[in-house]
């Protein structure tokens, strides 16, 4: 029986940022990246370019330091930080930025 390929990056020696994408009535998945476009500064610029249709959650994980977490509510409030450098703030943002909130 074949294996199934890892998907543990070749690179494990740095945090890695996926994008859950609610794709409406086809339901949600986790937005597909290459590996060089995983890090934090890609994907905040991805969120910026308006990339996701809508996205609803932010998961990270780094393999060789063994750890996973939601960081939706911090890439959150880095993109609350950062909006006074762009003219524009996409709606799908607007509207991460609404749900994406610390209680």
């Amino acid at each position: 029986m074949p294996r199934s390929p890892s998907i543990v990056p070749h690179r494990g020696d740095h945090d890695i940022y996926l994008v859950l994408n609610d794709f409406g009535r086809l339901g949600r998945a986790w937005w597909e990246a290459d590996e060089e476009g995983t890090d934090r500064e890609a994907l905040i610029r991805r969120l910026l370019e308006d990339q996701f249709s809508h996205p609803v959650r932010i998961v990270a994980f780094n393999t060789a330091e063994g750890w996973s977490r939601d960081v939706t509510v911090d890439i959150a409030d880095e993109l609350r930080r950062r909006f006074p450098e762009y003219d524009e703030v996409p709606r799908s943002v607007q509207e991460f930025l609404e749900t994406a909130v610390r209680r």
